[in-house]
């Protein structure tokens, strides 16, 4: 197994088996929160470098077995792709951009507010985390070859534990608040407001919003002058 495929699986298994599960509790007891946020930053920030180096030699190496396609995508998928990955790109980028209870270190954000979902929060109480989800099912859509697979079925993983992580902790810290908050909000995207618990506020997004689909466009345009792949 080569470079991509050890830090593929030490990323995730960082972001799953740690940071999702009753190991952080104990770790953030030995050495405090901060400590250890700073430790698991600095950890993945590491992991993502040598994933990224990985990928790079994997894809030169035309022999390298993880090239090879395990299904062909049709060309009708390219279109659905591209609106799919400009999604979760502007998604992502907007919930980066927006404090809100999901977010590092703003945890109570929000939550005594007579509303405590705003802006993007209305759509899902977890854009990044879909943000990013979208876009790796825009890739599966148009790349068949094993190491797509790897990469985004592992990012769906990390999606599905860690959005559930986030849940379960935000309900340890404040029950009540917390419930509130669920309530009005859905994990799945437009489910809450399609189920009428909430509402699309377009103008509460505002700025955020804009950067996050500028940034989308910018990328795709990027990422059409060097190759042939949608992102």
């Amino acid at each position: 197994m080569g470079g991509f495929a050890w830090a593929l699986v030490a990323f995730v298994a960082i972001h799953v088996g740690v940071s999702a599960t009753g190991l952080r509790k104990r770790l953030v007891g030995a050495i405090g929160e901060w400590p250890y946020r700073a430790l698991f930053s600095l950890v993945s920030l590491g992991l993502l470098v040598w994933l990224i180096h990985g990928y790079g030699a994997m894809r030169a190496d035309p022999f390298d077995p993880l090239n090879e396609a395990l299904w062909l995508p049709p060309s009708w998928l390219r279109w659905p792709a591209i609106v799919l990955g400009l999604f979760g790109v502007a998604l992502a980028i907007t919930g980066l951009l927006t404090r809100g209870p999901t977010s590092m270190g703003a945890e109570t954000s929000g939550l005594a507010k007579a509303e405590p979902a705003h802006g993007v929060l209305r759509i899902t109480r977890h854009p990044f985390l879909w943000g990013v989800a979208l876009w790796g099912v825009a890739h599966l859509m148009t790349n068949g070859e094993r190491f797509a697979v790897m990469l985004f079925g592992a990012m769906a993983a990390m999606v599905i534990f860690g959005a559930r992580s986030i849940d379960r902790k935000g309900a340890a810290r404040n029950p009540e608040a917390w419930a509130r908050f669920e309530d009005a909000t859905s994990n799945a995207p437009f489910a809450a407001i399609v189920q009428g618990r909430n509402r699309l506020a377009l103008g509460e997004i505002g700025w955020r919003g804009l950067v996050g689909v500028a940034a989308a466009f910018m990328i795709a345009w990027y990422h059409g002058q060097i190759g042939p792949d949608v992102f």
